[in-house]
């Protein structure tokens, strides 16, 4: 990547883009080089024209290719400044790490945190991992999880390792498996759901909903336990991966997830907190793929959380 950058900080720079950086989306891209500015304010300088690629404007969902010329505009806190924190503050992320290597890094996150910073949020996943280690400049998310929820999330070392598994997502090669508690007595014939599902923006929060014009989307459940009437233990994966997909999915059921204060049932949700239960029980309980072009299986798995493992037989107990 060639970067053309005035001496002054109240110019616009230019950053020609090489093969490491090529195939991304533009919006990820700037996300990533100036980091520490809001997400709202990065997508107003595209949408504005004030970023521009080869002298014209795009989207931000234009994927920036090898050659691209790009211009951005002077912003206040620029790639050379970190997102505040104190890396002490943020060393008990590192004991979360289950897994890494040269090319990945797999954390277990916990429930409430983030993955990335905005709509409020100063500092996701990502942002700690890079003050607790200021020399990972190029790590970077491979896949989403809620805030809510727990488990493995996967972060790319290199850009080529990232467009790798990205292209694994599309093609969907990456098997996510979810653990989940849902209302209710799951149907026994009911293992796959494919309600069409759309995305919109209710305040500052994003709301899903059954759409026959969404986009496509397949979850798979199996349930594991049953407690009467009133529980079932689930086991998820999904075939696509859209936002609150398992959430809406399971709603749409009739069967909404236990904690779910979006999409839930508050008089189940009602019963579970007088349980003890504090968060939405939903928990990434594994990650497997084949690496392209090779032999090589990577896979890991994380327990349930101890809180879940203990309100699961607290209602074991009860029934």
């Amino acid at each position: 990547m060639t970067d053309k950058r005035a001496a002054s900080g109240s110019v616009a720079s230019y950053l020609e883009i090489d093969a490491e950086l090529a195939g991304q989306r533009l919006d990820n891209f700037l996300l990533g080089r100036l980091r520490g500015v809001p997400r709202s304010h990065v997508y107003r300088l595209v949408r504005s024209g004030q970023v521009r690629v080869n002298s014209g404007r795009v989207r931000p969902s234009y994927r920036i290719r090898v050659g691209d010329r790009i211009r951005i505009p002077p912003v206040r806190h620029s790639a050379q400044t970190p997102v505040a924190g104190d890396a002490a503050d943020f060393r008990w992320l590192e004991q979360r790490i289950v897994y890494e290597d040269d090319a990945v890094l797999l954390l277990d996150k916990p429930a409430g945190l983030a993955v990335h910073g905005g709509s409020g949020v100063s500092i996701g996943c990502i942002e700690a991992l890079r003050i607790v280690r200021p020399q990972e400049r190029a790590i970077e998310l491979v896949h989403r999880l809620d805030r809510e929820t727990s488990g493995c999330l996967l972060f790319a070392r290199r850009r080529s390792t990232l467009r790798a598994l990205h292209a694994l997502l599309r093609d969907h090669a990456m098997d996510k498996y979810y653990l989940t508690l849902a209302s209710g007595s799951w149907p026994r014939k009911l293992n796959r759901v494919d309600h069409s599902l759309a995305k919109h923006r209710h305040g500052a929060q994003a709301r899903v909903k059954v759409a026959q014009d969404g986009k496509p989307s397949v979850t798979w459940f199996e349930p594991l336990a049953r407690f009467g009437q009133f529980a079932t233990l689930l086991g998820v994966r999904l075939e696509t991966g859209r936002t609150h997909q398992i959430r809406v999915h399971a709603a749409a059921a009739g069967h909404p997830l236990a904690g779910d204060s979006q999409y839930g049932s508050q008089r189940f949700n009602a019963e579970l907190a007088q349980l003890g239960l504090s968060r939405m029980f939903l928990h990434a309980a594994s990650l497997s793929f084949q690496w392209p072009d090779s032999e090589r299986r990577f896979g890991v798995s994380v327990p349930l959380p101890d809180e879940l493992q203990r309100l699961i037989k607290k209602i074991a107990m009860r029934r």
